[in-house]
């Protein structure tokens, strides 16, 4: 099930189509597939704005009446999210001009009364010249968020919908340097990012997965909640980790009063990521992973500097041997007979189809792995995944399609050649 979790949707979807068209006794399998993307699972994802946005900004106020409070919460929220942003002392009327909208996190009203917490959103393009160019600085590459939650024994990434999901979907990152790439958990989101996958070292897994979702690394943000008592203080211990390997970036705990506090300490703590996630980037830790780019995957340039190194000693002693039969005479001339050119001296290189047996993911990585190592082969991808049947790659070679069945002879697999295609195996 791991391992169908993590292949591409229409993939799966298709394959799954078709074994049941065939009716060979997957009823269930199927059932429990699909239960597995149906529902209200998804949370859509609110459109990032470029306008600046200043959130959590309490104010108790009063007033004549309840409206005037209103009125009263909502200028003193202005002028406190301004002083946020360290802007320049202005009039209120140059600071209202300057509000794209006010959003109400949470209120209550009262005669003459006014609690709340608000966000101010101010137009980047008006308050822009009081603040300076803070907003021009470069953001990241395209980052796959991977909000992993872990409360009652149990991880959960979009198998449900929680609480840290929708924390994420409502976040506004227009103003952040990071680019974040935020599934909505719909569909067959739930099947390909789950929380095995962010231990998985598979550089050919996650490349599959991020180009799904046209992401260049991952960031992952894991909140686990520990709930006192029934009705108490809920704490919240917030780790960051990013790239296929899972490295840790940063820690922090946030506590909640009760369990209806409990999506604020979340929203707070979306706020936290971004800071954790913007001092990475300005560090220099959240450069995309080349490993993660299959074209990119190659010998070292020390490697490759020894493998020219013996190619040219190769070609002087070819040179030297020929010079020498040379010398002993036109007839032994040309009687000597003419080496044939090795894989590695031809000018050119072909493509060709090779098919592998993947029962399962560690055969077709090391499959993978061997054929990119076979004397010969300039590159190795895959065009098709089947795991539990056969896969396809596509193979770049210095030579015919005879001399790359014998090169991988060679390296211990079993080829059988068709008229234009090879079938290989371990």
């Amino acid at each position: 099930m791991a391992l169908i979790a993590h292949l591409p949707t229409r993939i799966l979807i298709a394959g799954l189509a078709l074994l049941a068209a065939l009716g060979v006794g997957i009823a269930v399998m199927t059932s429990t597939l699909f239960g597995q993307v149906e529902g209200e699972r998804g949370i859509p994802v609110v459109t990032a704005s470029r306008d600046i946005d200043v959130s959590g900004i309490e104010v108790d106020v009063t007033g004549d009446t309840a409206a005037d409070a209103r009125e009263a919460g909502y200028l003193e929220a202005l002028r406190k999210a301004w002083e946020k942003l360290d802007g320049p002392n202005i009039s209120d009327g140059q600071l209202q001009s300057m509000v794209s909208a006010i959003v109400v996190e949470r209120e209550r009203l009262g005669g003459r009364r006014y609690v709340a917490t608000l966000g101010v959103i101010f137009d980047r393009q008006r308050a822009g010249r009081y603040l300076g160019g803070s907003g021009a600085q470069a953001r990241s590459a395209p980052m796959l968020l991977v909000p992993v939650l872990m409360t009652g024994g149990t991880a959960l990434v979009y198998e449900q919908r929680n609480d840290w999901q929708r924390a994420w979907a409502e976040y506004q990152s227009g103003s952040s340097r990071i680019d974040y790439v935020r599934p909505s958990g719909a569909g067959g989101d739930s099947l390909l990012i789950t929380y095995g996958q962010t231990s998985r070292r598979s550089r050919a897994w996650w490349s599959n997965i991020l180009d799904q979702f046209g992401a260049a690394d991952v960031l992952v943000p894991i909140a686990r909640l520990d709930y006192q008592y029934p009705g108490g203080p809920v704490q919240g211990t917030f780790t960051a980790r990013y790239g296929p390997d899972n490295r840790y970036l940063d820690r922090f705990t946030l506590t909640a009063p009760n369990p209806e506090a409990v999506p604020d300490m979340m929203r707070q703590a979306v706020n936290r990521f971004d800071d954790v996630f913007e001092a990475a980037l300005a560090e220099g830790k959240l450069r995309p992973d080349p490993t993660l780019n299959q074209r990119n995957i190659g010998v070292s340039p020390e490697l490759q500097r020894l493998i020219e190194a013996g190619r040219a000693a190769q070609a002087q002693d070819r040179a030297a041997a020929a010079a020498a039969a040379g010398s002993e005479g036109e007839e032994g001339a040309e009687t000597a007979p003419t080496p044939a050119p090795t894989p590695t001296e031809a000018a050119t290189s072909a493509t060709f189809v090779v098919q592998f047996v993947t029962p399962d993911a560690g055969s077709f990585d090391a499959t993978l792995s061997g054929v990119r190592a076979t004397p010969g082969v300039r590159a190795a991808a895959p065009s098709s995944v089947g795991i539990g049947g056969t896969s396809v790659m596509q193979v770049s070679y210095s030579g015919s399609l005879e001399q790359l069945a014998g090169a991988l002879r060679a390296r211990g697999f079993t080829v059988t050649q068709g008229s234009n295609a090879l079938r290989i195996s371990r």
